[in-house]
């Protein structure tokens, strides 16, 4: 496909970028087409991201609902069909900004005041429309053949909350009608399986305007939760960790000392006890360098691996709470490793293994990511190059493909992100391994060498899960709701088809529940075909026991699986004694 590009020259493009331009284009056909619609509409910023594109707009007092989107769609279609051509030219910052001022682009004015006084401005133009912007573009708005809009929301201009809330419509674009197709039954997948959805009709959590962000779990999500942390705590007692728990709230002068304070201290809640300043702490390494100075360490007792479920707290915008995906409190499953420079390639490699098991057991592929030092960070370029080559060669030794994210690190060292796929093919950013040179020279963390000399360990931060709560609404979607057997909150229900049957039901639970098997009894006078379908489609559970008179009076039991219009009839010891192993093996 070919491009324009903001010095005027065309050029083609591959097959990466194609898609980019794609919806950064649609951007601006979007933008014409809402200004032909809404004369007087004032733009603010509009780009591709990873899956489609936006523009915030300022409408005045008019609004814009999901309903106006087919009008904007089809006058978008109509500037498509007219072929306009993307037009390239620069202006040097005072012109640009009569430009706009002519235009009445009070946002587009703000931008330019953010640049340099000789700064040189490329503008893009098809048709009326006029947009500030470096490009590249598609040649012709023809180009643009495949794409729909998606939802409306509200954005703050430049997200600061002071500023005004602008109008956010979405949209996605590809390269052919076959590929959004594909995208856009994926996402009518993704909302049968949305796991606010599937939280609400399995009881699993829930969410209240008394809390904003800050979820309620139930008793079958808690169950799933606790499984999980069972699961989290085997795999680290049998690699060498220790478990540790920290204070949730820890002294300011603690959270400048690690660098919080002036690099995160927007997310942070803070409070005030005996007249000092006190941070509900957002990440758990503090607290576990506490833990590590509280007694002289020596080189033979390196590496220290310390585990720590942590329950933080991070402030995040109302507008982007989403279930359990985004809240404003968590359990990270965190691990900090203290280590000597030689042991790093080690450590990383025994972590990287450690994550991949975990993966593994709920059937999640992944890539990886190596992100490198960001522009805001602390420490010296001498331990930010010896710490990413840890990293590199630990992946190197494992032979693992990974891409360079240049500038996406912590601001304290760099890390390497493992990006989980589900079963719809979507990624999730969630495991973690951050090493770090600098907190442990800022906390002046020591451990007493060969010679008897102080020396600086080394530290690694990392997570599995990342989040629990998150993983669980990850794992909610990846199975739709049906989890493993050993996962699954309710593992068994025991439906009597009468209440003639009733009291054989119970001591049929009685015998699962004495072998740690998760079951209840359906007790409700309703007919049968009406149990199974709740206990199948709504509560999702693995498997359904129809129990009637001949099961009663031959002691035996009828099973239907989750997936299966049939039933087989067998001894309750044999169904018992499957189940009990899928749980001891946690298999599906």
């Amino acid at each position: 496909m070919k491009v324009i590009c903001s010095d005027g020259s065309v050029r083609e493009c591959d097959e990466k970028e194609e898609l980019h331009v794609l919806r950064h284009s649609a951007a601006h056909i979007m933008a014409q087409a809402i200004g032909r619609l809404y004369p007087g509409a004032d733009f603010a910023y509009g780009p591709a991201n990873e899956n489609g594109f936006y523009y915030d707009v300022d409408l005045g007092d008019r609004k814009i609902t999901e309903d106006d989107l087919p009008a904007i769609e089809a006058e978008m279609k109509r500037i498509c069909k007219e072929n306009l051509p993307f037009k390239v030219f620069t202006l040097p910052r005072p012109e640009a900004k009569k430009l706009m001022e002519e235009r009445g682009e009070k946002y587009k004015l703000e931008h330019i005041d953010d640049l340099a006084e000789d700064a040189v401005i490329s503008f893009y133009q098809q048709g009326e429309y006029i947009d500030m912007c470096v490009g590249p573009h598609i040649t012709y708005t023809k180009a643009l053949k495949a794409f729909k809009l998606t939802k409306v929301s509200g954005a703050y201009w430049k997200a600061d909350k002071n500023n005004k809330m602008l109008t956010r419509i979405n949209g996605v674009a590809f390269r052919s009608n076959e590929e959004l197709d594909s995208y856009l039954r994926m996402i009518e997948e993704a909302e049968k399986r949305d796991h606010r959805k599937i939280g609400r009709e399995m009881d699993l959590f829930m969410t209240s305007d008394a809390g904003p962000g800050f979820p309620f779990f139930l008793d079958k999500g808690l169950i799933i939760k606790n499984l999980l942390i069972d699961y989290w705590r085997e795999l680290h007692r049998r690699e060498g960790y220790m478990e540790v728990s920290t204070p949730m709230i820890l002294n300011r002068s603690l959270w400048e000392t690690s660098g919080h304070w002036s690099h995160y201290k927007d997310k942070m809640y803070t409070t005030e006890i005996d007249g000092e300043n006190y941070g509900i702490k957002p990440m758990n390494c503090p607290g576990g360098i506490i833990v590590y100075k509280s007694r002289p360490h020596s080189y033979k007792e390196l590496p220290i691996r310390c585990g720590e479920l942590g329950l933080v707290h991070r402030h995040e915008l109302k507008g982007t709470l989403h279930g359990l995906f985004r809240v404003r409190c968590f359990t990270q499953d965190d691990a900090h490793i203290f280590m000597t420079r030689e042991q790093i390639p080690d450590e990383i490699k025994g972590v990287i293994r450690l994550i991949d098991e975990v993966y593994g057991k709920f059937g999640f592929k992944y890539h990886v990511e190596l992100s490198t030092r960001p522009e805001d960070s602390m420490g010296s370029d001498e331990d930010w190059e010896e710490a990413t080559r840890g990293l590199c060669k630990a992946l190197d030794d494992l032979h693992m493909d990974y891409v360079v994210n240049e500038g996406d690190g912590a601001f304290y060292g760099p890390k390497i992100d493992f990006h989980l796929e589900d079963s719809l093919g979507r990624t999730w950013q969630c495991g973690t391994i951050q090493l770090d040179f600098q907190m442990p020279l800022n906390f002046q963390v020591e451990y007493i060498d060969e010679n008897s000399v102080p020396r600086r360990p080394i530290m690694i931060h990392r997570v599995v899960f990342g989040s629990i709560e998150r993983f669980l609404g990850i794992l909610t979607e990846h199975y739709a709701g049906k989890f493993p057997v050993w996962l699954a909150p309710v593992q068994v229900k025991i439906l009597p088809v009468s209440e003639k049957t009733m009291e054989y039901s119970l001591q049929v639970c009685e015998v699962l529940k004495a072998q740690g098997i998760r079951c209840e009894v359906d007790t409700r006078d309703e007919k049968i075909g009406y149990k199974i379908r709740e206990a199948q489609q709504v509560a999702r559970v693995p498997y359904m026991l129809v129990l009637g008179a001949k099961e009663a009076e031959a002691g035996l039991i009828t099973v239907r699986k989750r997936d299966s219009a049939e039933s087989v009839t067998m001894e309750l010891e044999k169904f018992t004694a499957q189940v009990k192993e899928l749980n001891d093996k946690r298999l599906s």
